[in-house]
């Protein structure tokens, strides 16, 4: 065989032979798949070290071709990898998924679009604006295309922050001519780094953080703001906090509430918050990127209320919407504050084209390739309907309450947090068991259990206390479901907790 003949066999085109290869293995990757998922495990991997003994990357001059391949992809890989559909995986913010975003995958990944330009993706770029329409919608923004699909939260929370900043500058800086500070063409002034703030609760997701230091701003200017006892925002302090900034000199260029915090799924006092940053001029920006999901909830959309008066707005589809990773969104309000990301490349978004209307995405986004991710929204949307999807989304908040009313009622288990959205926050604390063994004996359950393949349970803290996590996601676990699974963190717990106090126990992280 020539080597263009073995070119056209290894790439993905209209090759007769590769189209053959490419059906026979996806046939055989999708029979593999099946075969995992009817495995009732929910993970087969074992410890740290173990996976590290079995895993070798191992390329070779010849190649081992595509079918000899994929079988050890499956032995190394899809085999050990966690069921994140199994009903005791609830550690994380973490889905199962669609059945119809696992095939929009096969034709994102088949097509290759890019959404940079209209001619790298031309029904894509038309299909993204039309969803972001829909979400605008849902928001209470109104039609528009002010919006990007994004890789998830912390860039949506980036993009954020950043046209919050630039706007504030924009605002409150002037060059020497009169004209408006654009950190885009001039850097930041001078002062505006120990000037320009960013607020937040304690209980933000950590990309508040993490951002404003990739903007050069540090942690230092991330002000943080006590939460209440329900892990919410407390309005009280922010008033106070933006009040010592303001006799401070300081500028508090953005707001940042969140919808669904990362451990208590709390959901910040939305109305409060933006009338408050309209007394200081601040930008608000909601971190929905888990609670956005009950923008279609039938029974708790009212917990979002207010949603439609922030600045702009994060979304994550690989949450509470059950997509595949990664899938986010970012909403603007007011579209002209995209002015400051956006850059005119000649071979992508020309004048020329603007004035045509050709969709510009690139300038609405911090990524210039990227996959067309949006696909998987609309196959779902379209495919399951709204009344479906709804239903799977509020069965995580009942169930949360049938959890908590257990729990409460089960003695050497104890809730932390009264739960709100999908979560809960508990720990083991067996009568008359030594205080200060407490937290060790929680972190050891959990990495016992994961260690075994019985369960996959977060831990965190609350306060001062380690704390165990349960996210009610999946649409398919039930009541009965996290009984068995509380009974074997109960019945882990005594078994180890006497090893622990002694000094001997061995953990499985080891």
């Amino acid at each position: 065989m020539s080597m263009l003949s073995q070119h056209k066999q290894a790439l993905f085109c209209r090759d007769e032979q590769s189209i053959q290869d490419y059906q026979r293995a996806m046939n055989k990757a999708v029979e593999a798949v099946c075969q995992w998922l009817q495995n009732d495990k929910m993970y087969t991997g074992g410890s740290i070290r173990r996976l590290r003994s079995t895993i070798e990357f191992a390329p070779t001059k010849e190649g081992a071709g595509l079918e000899n391949t994929l079988q050890r992809l499956v032995t190394i890989f899809l085999n050990p990898s966690l069921k994140v559909h199994h009903p005791h995986s609830l550690a994380h913010l973490h889905c199962p998924t669609m059945v119809a975003s696992q095939i929009a995958e096969v034709l994102i990944n088949a097509t290759n679009q890019s959404m940079d330009s209209w001619d790298q993706s031309p029904a894509g770029s038309i299909m993204e604006e039309q969803l972001i329409n829909w979400l605008r919608q849902k928001v209470g923004y109104g039609e528009g295309t002010a919006g990007v699909f994004t890789s998830g939260g912390t860039q949506s929370n980036l993009m954020g922050v950043l046209l919050a900043r630039d706007a504030c500058i924009a605002k409150h800086w002037q060059n020497e001519d009169g004209s408006e500070w654009l950190v885009q063409q001039n850097g930041l002034p001078p002062d505006a780094l120990q000037k320009v703030k960013v607020v937040c609760s304690e209980n933000a997701h950590f990309s508040v953080q993490k951002n404003m230091a990739m903007m050069g701003m540090g942690f230092q200017s991330v002000v943080t703001v006590p939460a209440n006892k329900n892990a919410q925002m407390d309005i009280a302090a922010l008033e106070k906090t933006l009040a010592e900034l303001q006799a401070q000199g300081k500028l508090v260029a953005c707001v940042v509430a969140t919808a669904g915090t990362t451990d208590a799924g709390a959901i910040d006092d939305i109305e409060a918050i933006r009338t408050i940053s309209d007394q200081y001029g601040a930008w608000l920006h909601i971190d929905a990127a888990w609670g956005g999901a009950l923008l279609l909830s039938k029974d708790f959309r009212h917990w979002l209320n207010g949603l439609e008066k922030a600045d702009s707005v994060t979304l994550d589809f690989h949450k509470h919407f059950f997509q595949t990773i990664s899938c986010g969104a970012f909403l603007l309000k007011d579209e002209r504050n995209f002015r400051f990301i956006d850059y005119k490349a000649d071979y992508l978004n020309s004048e020329y084209d603007e004035e045509y209307g050709v969709p510009n995405l690139v300038a609405k986004s911090l990524q210039t390739t990227r996959r067309f991710d949006a696909l998987k929204l609309w196959f779902t949307m379209e495919a399951l309907g709204e009344d479906l999807y709804a239903s799977m989304i509020d069965h995580g908040v009942y169930l949360a309450r049938e959890i908590r009313d257990y729990i409460n009622a089960t003695d050497d288990l104890e809730m932390l947090v009264e739960p709100q959205f999908a979560s809960i926050l508990f720990r083991v604390n067996p009568q008359g068991y030594p205080a200060e063994y407490v937290d060790l004996l929680n972190q050891n359950v959990a990495d016992e259990l994961f260690a075994r393949g019985e369960a996959n349970i977060g831990v965190t803290k609350v306060g001062e206390q380690q704390a165990l996590k349960m996210t009610t996601l999946s649409p398919i676990a039930t009541l009965d479901d996290v009984k068995s699974l509380l009974d074997q963190v109960l019945s882990e717990a005594a078994r180890i907790k006497d090893a622990i106090v002694a000094g001997n126990y061995v953990p499985p992280i080891a």
